[in-house]
């Protein structure tokens, strides 16, 4: 293999990964699960061998297409399909609430107690009863919620007794209505469709993100064009 035949099965490689990150889309940078970090893995060790293949350049370059063609399509199937979501991509898992240590759910996370002290005090929460909820995101991050007299800006140095806060759900995502979710809650789609026509949305359609917490507090985002 000469010098100038690596350099270019080498820039060949890096153009071949370049188009299949810009083809799979910023998600595997931004924000990884696991699907997309073993994904990630597995297409820059394939582009490694693609740089010293120099006989079959074909067979790495196939193998890249096919892994970067399977995560675009498991993508656009959870895009569309929003209940498969929790079998490709996992769901998030309340580890506490009010309180209360759930250790089963920290044994479906794969998490000891340790480790979830850990994550807290990296987020600057060393003392539990500080914590209304912790919930684990299916990307392995940790959501916590404070209770309201522990939130920045300190309500209680002001003798305040602020309301807790509640967790939103999502009802509509991406012009998608989620009646499961709407179910959960006792609502249904005459309430919602009420709810649209308040705020002169004609359809679910238009509206990208609505979420509401159980005092039926409904917060909407509606599509709006592309922002350069």
């Amino acid at each position: 293999m000469s010098f100038l035949e690596l350099c270019l099965t080498a820039l060949g490689s890096f153009g071949a990964l370049f188009l299949v990150a810009k083809f799979i889309g910023h998600k595997q940078i931004a924000q990884l699960d696991f699907f997309d970090y073993i994904t990630g893995i597995t297409i820059g060790s394939i582009a490694a061998e693609m740089a010293t293949e120099l006989e079959e350049t074909w067979k790495p370059l196939t193998a890249m297409v096919i892994y970067g063609g399977i995560t675009l399509l498991l993508s656009v199937i959870s895009n569309k399909f929003p209940r498969t979501r929790k079998y490709l991509n996992g769901t998030p898992t309340i580890l506490m609430d009010h309180g209360k240590l759930y250790h089963e759910n920290l044994k479906k996370a794969k998490l000891d107690l340790s480790e979830f002290m850990v994550m807290c005090r990296q987020q600057g929460y060393f003392d539990l009863t500080s914590i209304q909820t912790a919930v684990f995101e299916y990307n392995g991050n940790l959501t916590i919620l404070p209770v309201s007299g522990q939130r920045p800006a300190t309500p209680n140095d002001m003798n305040l007794a602020p309301e807790q806060e509640l967790l939103f759900t999502e009802l509509i995502m991406d012009g998608r209505i989620l009646e499961d979710n709407l179910k959960r809650m006792g609502l249904d789609l005459i309430w919602l469709d009420k709810q649209l026509k308040q705020r002169h949305i004609h359809s679910a359609k238009d509206v990208f993100l609505a979420v509401c917490d159980r005092n039926l507090k409904l917060v909407l985002y509606e599509k709006s064009p592309v922002k350069n």
